[in-house]
């Protein structure tokens, strides 16, 4: 059933997205940016920890996740040192995103040209 629950999720979010991207005039980078901002938005409510155990994996690969994820990290860390750990405990749980995608933007930008 956990799978099942994780399709839904996960199509729910691609979906949502499609709708949006068709019938409006919203670039794919706003969507990504507004999907980020609501995943950080039920994570600050306690939502999102809720659809992770309904939803499994499903609710963690998303982009929804990443902004739950930059939250869950700064909420986590804040209490044991105050503010600087508000702005370093977002990329405890992120980190590896975040370098990964760096060194693939490079890798590739290295390996393809650009169109004009």
């Amino acid at each position: 059933m956990i799978y099942f629950n994780a399709f839904l999720f996960a199509g729910f979010v691609c979906l949502l997205g499609q709708i949006i991207l068709d019938n409006t005039k919203l670039t794919p980078g706003h969507i990504t940016s507004s999907f980020v901002v609501i995943g950080s938005f039920l994570d600050i409510f306690d939502i999102y920890d809720k659809i992770v155990l309904w939803a499994g994996g499903g609710a963690l690969v998303p982009i929804t996740s990443f902004g739950h994820l930059l939250i869950h990290g700064a909420m986590d860390t804040i209490n044991n040192f105050g503010v600087i750990g508000l702005f370093t405990g977002m990329f405890d749980l992120t980190s590896a995103g975040i370098v990964s995608a760096i060194i693939f933007s490079f890798v590739f930008g290295l390996i393809f040209k650009a169109r004009d």
